[in-house]
């Protein structure tokens, strides 16, 4: 099971000679880089927080075996709310507003898979779901379907940001964020950690998991 414990890093001039080797290579592969969690990510619009542009290297794809169709996927989900499968359609052409990553989560055999769906204009997550394998199929484990919510594959479980507004708060600039932490425990995802930022400030309100019952 992964802790929440800092890692210590390497001493600042090793880690700028690290980022400089990593940036010869990036250009001279003539390839975009991009940073993430330990998932690998399939095509699908980035948020609008994103600064990394491009599709992954063939080579991070998941294989044949474990790709899926996220939008019949979440369209054939019981779990999944009567909105967000009205709200999942085409933003252009037949290009659907869904962002997909594999990754291991559950400790399963297959890859899970993360399925989040966005707006179209603005990228602001609707629903965010985990499916696990099972069997020739797939089962959702984990949903959310606040606002503004997305769910990304990290070191320490499952990782879900939602952007917070204030009053007069445009869509586009949002006030903060709250940032929830779940490991895969019993065959279910359980909250470990809770924090949130507010932007403009220096740190962040850590508030402890609940205790389980």
């Amino acid at each position: 099971m992964h802790g929440l414990k800092r890692l210590g890093g390497p001493r600042a001039g090793s880690a700028a000679a690290a980022a400089l080797a990593a940036l010869g290579l990036c250009l001279g592969a003539l390839v975009s880089c991009s940073t993430g969690g330990t998932g690998t990510r399939d095509e699908g619009p980035a948020r609008s927080d994103q600064v990394a542009q491009g599709s992954p290297a063939p080579s991070a794809r998941p294989g044949k075996e474990h790709a899926v169709d996220p939008v019949r996927l979440v369209r054939e989900d019981p779990r999944v709310s009567k909105a967000v499968k009205a709200d999942l359609k085409p933003c252009a052409g037949d290009s659907y507003p869904v962002d997909v990553s594999y990754g291991n989560l559950t400790g399963g055999s297959r890859n899970d898979v993360v399925v989040n769906v966005l707006t179209c204009g603005d990228a602001i997550g609707i629903g965010a779901y985990v499916y696990r394998a099972k069997g020739g199929a797939y089962e959702n484990v984990f949903r959310t379907e606040q606002p503004a919510s997305y769910a990304e594959i990290d070191r320490d479980g499952l990782t879900v940001t939602r952007q917070t507004y204030e009053k007069d708060d445009s869509v586009a600039l949002p006030s903060g964020e709250d940032i929830t932490l779940y490991e895969w425990r019993d065959d279910a995802f359980v909250q470990t950690r809770h924090w949130t930022n507010r932007y403009g400030s220096a740190g962040g309100d850590v508030r402890p998991a609940p205790e389980e019952n």
